[in-house]
């Protein structure tokens, strides 16, 4: 975006409807992912798992960062999660009043069939689009979520990879 454009809120306002037109789209693919998965689990339960999975552990108090929730309602959210085998809670290792949150094998395994299923449907979205578009959207993208990161979160590496079970953690409540 130009140094002029990030001046004019009327072009703000319009990039923010064009972006939450294309939300739409995601969230709706998102949501029928969370409905097929071989485990189901709510689509806030998955960001929570996401969240968990992109940086291998949080603490209960990032979750809810991450998540734009109350503490006690990621506790809940945990207490549940914990309950499907899909998260474990362990003393943290910086500090032992600290609750460390990580996924299990099976929390990691449905994260990545979450993954790929959101993958292939995205896939087929973008196959319907130029390779000029979708290098422009991906470039867009990126700023975007540099932009939207959530603050007081362990740092993502810095090379864009993520951890087993990676993915962006949601700081806006859905």
């Amino acid at each position: 975006m130009a140094a002029a454009d990030k001046a004019d809120p009327a072009a703000a306002q319009r990039a923010a409807a064009e972006v939450e037109a294309a939300a739409e789209a995601l969230v709706g693919i998102w949501a029928h992912v969370a409905e097929s998965l071989d485990v189901r689990v709510s689509p806030t339960q998955l960001r929570a798992l996401t969240a968990v999975g992109r940086y291998g552990e949080l603490n209960l108090s990032q979750l809810a960062e991450a998540l734009g929730a109350l503490p006690s309602s990621a506790s809940r959210l945990c207490d549940r999660l914990e309950a499907a085998g899909l998260l474990t809670r362990d003393t943290g290792r910086a500090s032992r009043r600290a609750v460390s949150l990580r996924l299990t094998p099976d929390g990691e395994a449905l994260l990545e069939q979450a993954r790929t299923s959101r993958q292939e449907q995205i896939a087929q979205v973008l196959g319907t689009m130029s390779p000029d578009a979708r290098a422009d959207l991906a470039q867009g993208l990126a700023a975007f979520q540099a932009a939207a990161e959530p603050e007081g979160l362990p740092d993502a590496p810095a090379d864009g990879s993520r951890e087993p079970g990676g993915g962006i953690p949601f700081s806006i409540s859905a």
